[in-house]
């Protein structure tokens, strides 16, 4: 596994690695969508008992069927475990159910007790982060905010980028937890530092999808074999993910999910309201968030995020595409 943060002193790394220790350690796993469940899965694969609540119940009875257990609520499950992770859609489905905010009457802090950890892989606003870590250090309940970048893809693989906020001892402790659902951890510094680095992650990735549709449609438009500008381009200065492992399927009107266009859309609201509490101007973001509020609008929101060439599409009059020989 990689990282780029910093090593702690050794005899906090090595009291910590006892602390994930499979054998020793059961994770509660809270919200099994896309991402959640088989990121959980691994886990069981890896050795951990790992104890699950989802508020639809088909993923839970999967991951009962794959080895684990069953939470009959949030608060549920924190009270049966060791550590907490939460894969949850936005910062309102955070606290509610995390802090009991919202409709749900047993909430994960009902089940904590001091010493725990609660780990939180959702993409949320960094300020709601920062005050769930203030409310949980009252408790001696530490947090960390780790969401995730990689699609559903990397989830399965275990080699998603995991972003960290929090304290650097406490991210030690529970390092070979995250190294089985990541291929790459960072340390990006304390409670908020995640999501800052994950709305810096979206920015990047909504905009390219952007750039790679407007191109791909140009290229149509021009006339050109969509396969070899793919091809051609991926091998220069504009190689990218977005055009390794979205373009030919983008081509061919392939948009099955790896990850929402919905949640895409709410990664950029987030960012966007990030960038004016600090100040920071983001054009091309702006106009990548109107283009997935299209996309959204126009009922493609359970779409993957690369399907925002649809709306790309619609501007030009035309489809981007190939047809390949039966």
């Amino acid at each position: 596994m990689t990282d780029a943060s910093e090593p702690t002193d050794s005899a906090d790394a090595s009291t910590s690695t006892d602390a994930a220790d499979p054998s020793t350690t059961t994770v509660g796993f809270v919200g099994l969508g896309i991402m959640g469940l088989p990121m959980a899965s691994n886990l069981l694969d890896a050795g951990y008992a790992v104890v699950g609540y989802n508020r639809s119940d088909e993923p839970v009875e999967t991951l009962v069927d794959r080895g684990g257990e069953a939470g009959d609520s949030p608060a549920a499950v924190a009270e049966r475990v060791d550590v907490v992770v939460t894969c949850l859609p936005d910062s309102p489905d955070v606290t509610t159910v995390v802090l009991g905010e919202g409709d749900e009457e047993n909430p994960v802090v009902d089940g904590l007790s001091e010493g725990m950890t609660l780990i939180d892989t959702s993409t949320i606003s960094p300020t709601v982060t920062e005050r769930i870590a203030g409310e949980l250090d009252e408790m001696g309940v530490s947090l960390l905010d780790a969401p995730i970048s990689g699609g559903e893809e990397g989830a399965v693989e275990g080699s998603l980028s995991i972003m960290v906020g929090g304290d650097g001892a406490t991210l030690d402790a529970h390092r070979p937890l995250l190294d089985v659902m990541g291929e790459t951890v960072t340390h990006c510094g304390p409670s908020g530092a995640g999501q800052v680095t994950k709305a810096c992650n979206q920015i990047v990735v909504a905009c390219t999808n952007v750039a790679v549709s407007e191109a791909l449609v140009f290229a149509e438009k021009a006339g050109a074999d969509l396969d070899a500008v793919v091809s051609a381009i991926s091998g220069g200065a504009a190689g990218c993910w977005t055009l390794d492992n979205r373009a030919p399927r983008m081509i061919r009107g392939n948009f099955e999910p790896g990850f929402f266009a919905d949640y895409q859309y709410k990664d950029l609201r987030i960012a966007t309201d990030a960038g004016e509490a600090f100040g920071a101007p983001m054009p091309a973001t702006e106009l990548s968030h109107e283009l997935y509020k299209s996309m959204v609008e126009n009922g493609m929101g359970r779409d993957d995020n690369s399907g925002v060439m649809q709306v790309v599409e619609l501007l030009a009059g035309t489809e981007a595409r190939v047809e390949d020989a039966d």
